[in-house]
């Protein structure tokens, strides 16, 4: 017998056709409803548009502090082959990475220090090295790391909702694309608009954290910090490999993803813009550190084992809460924020996207902001990326971990070498200082990086090295299409000026009627020799077309072509072939195609949309010139 909750998805998928077909029939109703009236471009640099420090620090980064809900985890997973006497190594492995944490941290607000317009890595890059893709091994690892951060941040939001409530387990993947449907929305309406949505659940999860933190504390005082359910501590567990501990260590780090978004989002914040960005850096360390360091100290005093249908999280709340309200509570504000984490990358990735565009190594597209100032394509982007990887690893967060940080702590690398040369040409106050935290943070990042791409290279971080290359030879392939583009558009204005050319104009029929009658009269118009092309498929049709266009008093010279294979193309494509031999280098054929458009949208349905055909078909030949000529219906 099927799950009865099968149909659930069912349902919500036929509700999502239905979404789509309404939006086609009114769509700018739907749009205005779901993204908000249009605003004006002064509004960009409105300071009620920017935001504050407390306000940024939960939707920048959201992103870096929900990662405490699956990075001390991550880490233990590695390990959870080696039994219980291996559980101790979630202390030693939270300090190393709060250790990386604060260097990290001070390595960024040196970056922010040094360009206060944001950028982050890529900016640091492009300034400090002459090659471009050195910046371009930074942005595109940032991007990509941007995509899973989405993919790993949601996946494991709804997989703590399931372990709360199993029956969700079997529409994870289905939960998952509909919460980056709602991000999408969120994010089209705006950042100022994002910020009202979402910063307050963020502080909501952050004061559960530090309740659940205290609660074991008082627990630990009143049982002993030394419990029944306590490991052993420095008992090294049989199978412990040094490859094994720094797999886990990786792992780990996989909650320090999301540092560099707040230098990449500068921008966003109100004036001075680098001092905020400072104090959300510190605030964010702060509140990270003492988290990671509680949350993974009480996982160790309780054992807590790694449960592939219980999060660790859920496990020591429901030690310390059981399964009542607070638990239910604190769940899904644990869900809330790791969606929030998501939510933090859709600011951080369209504004490196475009940043990168703006120099011409990505889509143009992507530097056009839409109704609300955002940057509309690059949200539309990440969101479709993300749901495809979504989809292909159904949502498993284990099996999207490997893939997981490895770019960002490239980027990081490349960051800090660069600040590094960035403090050796311009000096400044403090520089030697400067420099030897940037010095420190480049070899730490690169250990890790390492470490990384040695030890997750099997799980799939391969994968990532592969779309790495790949990426930055496609933005320089990019950049050298626009570059090429630019070369042939430019005109020397001394010599180069418009020239009138003869042009023969080409009117397609397929009958005497008003549409054709509406078109001949605009060709008649622009004073260009007037030919009206007729393409039949029998002799019959052929001779009624003749007959009837010398009833109608032909009103210019009419060509008959004769199509043996029923298609419009094949004779059309000898006439132009024909006409381009008899004129010379700067004549032009002026193609006209009439087209009636019917008053109502599911009219079309019912008509050949030949004219859209042509056009398409039309654009290869290097003199022809294409003009639709519509004929509104009225009924």
């Amino acid at each position: 017998m099927e799950h009865p909750l099968k149909w659930l998805e069912i349902t919500l998928i036929i509700l999502a056709l239905l979404g789509i077909w309404y939006s086609v029939l009114n769509f700018s109703a739907v749009k205005r409803v779901l993204i908000g009236r249009p605003m004006r471009t002064k509004e960009l640099h409105a300071q009620h548009n920017k935001l504050i420090w407390f306000i940024a620090l939960p939707i920048l980064s959201a992103d870096l502090y929900s990662s405490v809900a699956y990075g001390p985890e991550s880490g233990m997973t590695e390990l959870a082959g080696l039994g219980s006497n291996a559980k101790w190594l979630i202390l030693p492995i939270t300090f190393s990475t709060v250790i990386l944490l604060v260097i990290l941290i001070l390595s960024y607000i040196m970056g922010v220090l040094a360009y206060p317009k944001g950028g982050g890595a890529y900016a640091i890059a492009k300034d400090n090295f002459k090659r471009p893709w050195v910046s371009l091994i930074a942005s595109s690892s940032l991007l990509i790391d941007y995509v899973l951060t989405v993919a790993v941040s949601v996946s494991s939001a709804v997989k703590n909702v399931s372990s709360a409530y199993p029956a969700m387990a079997p529409f994870e993947t289905t939960l998952a694309l509909l919460c980056v449907l709602v991000l999408v929305i969120v994010n089209l309406r705006g950042i100022a608009e994002s910020a009202k949505i979402f910063a307050w659940p963020t502080f909501g999860f952050m004061a559960c954290m530090i309740l659940l933190i205290i609660t074991g504390f008082i627990d630990e005082c009143r049982h002993g910090f030394i419990q029944s359910s306590t490991p052993s501590f420095g008992t090294i567990p049989n199978g412990l490999t040094t490859l094994l501990l720094l797999k886990a260590f990786s792992s780990a780090c996989s909650a320090l993803t999301g540092i560099e978004t707040i230098s990449n989002a500068v921008p966003v914040f109100k004036d001075p813009k680098p001092r905020n960005a400072i104090k959300t850096y510190i605030a964010l360390g702060l509140i990270t550190g003492i988290t990671l360091i509680g949350f993974s100290y009480h996982l160790y005093v309780r054992g807590i084992s790694v449960n592939s249908k219980n999060t660790m999280l859920s496990q020591l709340i429901a030690d310390y809460f059981g399964h009542g309200l607070l638990y239910q509570i604190i769940i899904w504000f644990t869900f809330i924020v790791l969606i929030l984490a998501a939510n933090s990358t859709f600011t951080g990735f369209p504004q490196l996207a475009a940043i990168v565009a703006g120099d011409g190594f990505l889509p143009r597209g992507l530097t056009n902001r839409g109704d609300r100032l955002g940057y509309s394509n690059g949200i539309i982007l990440l969101a479709a990326l993300a749901s495809l990887l979504i989809a292909a690893f159904r949502a498993n967060t284990n099996a999207l971990i490997p893939l997981y940080a490895i770019g960002v702590f490239i980027s990081f690398t490349v960051a800090q070498i660069g600040l590094i040369r960035r403090w050796r040409r311009v000096k400044g106050s403090y520089w030697k200082l400067k420099l030897f935290i940037n010095l420190i943070g480049a070899i730490v990042t690169l250990i890790v990086a390492l470490i990384f791409a040695v030890t997750k290279f099997a799980s799939g971080a391969w994968i990532v090295l592969i779309v790495l290359p790949f990426l930055i030879f496609i933005s320089i392939a990019i950049h050298r299409h626009y570059h090429q583009v630019a070369l042939q558009l430019r005109i020397n204005p001394k010599e180069d000026h418009p020239e009138p050319h003869h042009v023969t104009s080409i009117v397609l029929v397929s009958g005497v009627h008003r549409v054709v009658n509406h078109t001949l009269s605009f060709a008649k118009s622009l004073g260009t020799d007037v030919i009206a092309v007729y393409v039949g498929f029998d002799d019959e049709s052929i001779d009624k077309m003749e007959k009837k266009w010398e009833e109608w008093g032909a009103p210019c010279r009419l060509v008959v072509l004769k199509s043996k294979y029923r298609s419009i193309l094949e004779p059309l494509s000898r006439l132009i072939a024909a006409i381009e031999k008899k004129k010379g280098e700067h004549d032009h054929i002026h193609i006209l195609v009439p087209q009636f458009l019917p008053k109502k949208w599911w009219h079309n349905l019912l008509h050949n949309q030949s004219a859209l055909l042509l056009r398409v078909w039309l654009f290869r030949h290097k003199n022809v010139v294409i003009t639709t000529v519509p004929f509104h219906l009225k009924k």
